[in-house]
């Protein structure tokens, strides 16, 4: 008999550009592009196989669903579904890792380099005309930054860190890392670091580690003062991880730059102190989400169920 699989929030991963065909041979399918709480239940009714992205799946939503084996989470994060009790009620969940580590690392670099070469401040004022005023052949708005001889330091030394890092030496720059525990075991131009001492020495900080109790806020007023001056903060990693306010306030004081492209809530609320901060570029929360992350995304969610439905355990959480 065939499985009835119902995707829940198919839009992000899949605006139409790449193949569901390879999900579709595995059962009967249902997508949807974006499923709000309270429809849930009654999309999800009678389904085998549930995917969601962002879409919660909590332990009452669960228990109701008593059809329900597996869930596939189209994400590496797995806090939106209930893992206990999915556990309880022996449904398979599995998520998706690994898939965008290069994506990741190249948004860093965007958000960075968009700090320090300028190039979309200096295209509208050249397509305003300044430089067709000019007195000189060339000008600059405000100093430019060479990365070369700088200080990356990095919180968090997953597939994303390590790509981060070696993209930082590769530009020449010297790596301080910090993770919970110290390491020995790495490449010449990176050393590990206490987090107060890369907090006083980089000159670029890079969040690349897990929101938990130990680690949120941890941008907060008092690690901001022990930051060089003019230090560029990226955060591609959870906005919770961020003191929005403190950090809101030290950019209007101009003591540094960020760049972030993940907020405390997603899509922020209209009073989020930072969209409106000097200093700050923001993306969508779509470092992840080039077409060759998603595309790899989608092709593990799917070997991840064909496992699943040949009796194997791929991914499991």
């Amino acid at each position: 008999m065939s499985l009835k699989i119902v995707v829940l929030d198919g839009f992000c991963l899949n605006p139409g550009d790449l193949d569901w065909s390879p999900l579709k041979a595995l059962g009967e399918l249902s997508i949807y592009d974006r499923t709000p709480a309270e429809l849930v239940l009654q999309r999800a009714q009678g389904a085998d196989v549930l995917l969601t992205n962002k879409t919660v799946l909590g332990a009452q939503q669960l228990a109701a669903l008593p059809g329900l084996k597996y869930v596939g989470i189209l994400a590496t994060g797995t806090n939106v579904v209930d893992l206990q009790a999915a556990g309880d009620l022996g449904i398979t969940v599995t998520n998706v890792p690994g898939y965008g580590p290069d994506a990741v690392a190249q948004m860093v670099f965007a958000h960075l380099l968009y700090h320090t070469q300028q190039v979309a401040q200096h295209h509208q004022a050249v397509v305003a005309g300044a430089w067709s005023q000019c007195a000189d052949f060339c000008f600059t708005l405000s100093p430019l930054m060479s990365l070369s001889g700088k200080v990356m330091g990095i919180v968090g030394y997953g597939d994303i860190g390590s790509r981060v890092a070696n993209i930082a030496r590769a530009m020449g720059m010297r790596v301080l890392l910090h993770t919970r525990t110290e390491r020995h075991d790495l490449a010449e131009g990176i050393s590990w670091a206490p987090l107060e001492q890369l907090y006083r020495e980089a000159d670029v900080i890079s969040l690349h580690c897990p929101l938990t109790a130990a680690t949120e806020k941890m941008i907060n007023q008092d690690s901001l003062q022990l930051l060089k001056p003019g230090v560029i903060l990226i955060n591609t990693a959870r906005g919770g991880l961020v003191d929005e306010n403190a950090l809101a306030t030290a950019l209007n004081q101009g003591k540094l730059r960020a760049g972030v492209d993940v907020l405390s809530s997603e899509p922020p609320m209209p009073d989020n102190p930072l969209l409106n901060a000097k200093g700050v570029s923001i993306s969508p929360h779509n470092a992840w989400a080039t077409r060759e992350a998603r595309q790899k995304l989608l092709d593990i969610a799917v070997d991840n169920l064909r496992a699943f439905i040949g009796g194997d355990s791929v991914n499991q959480v």
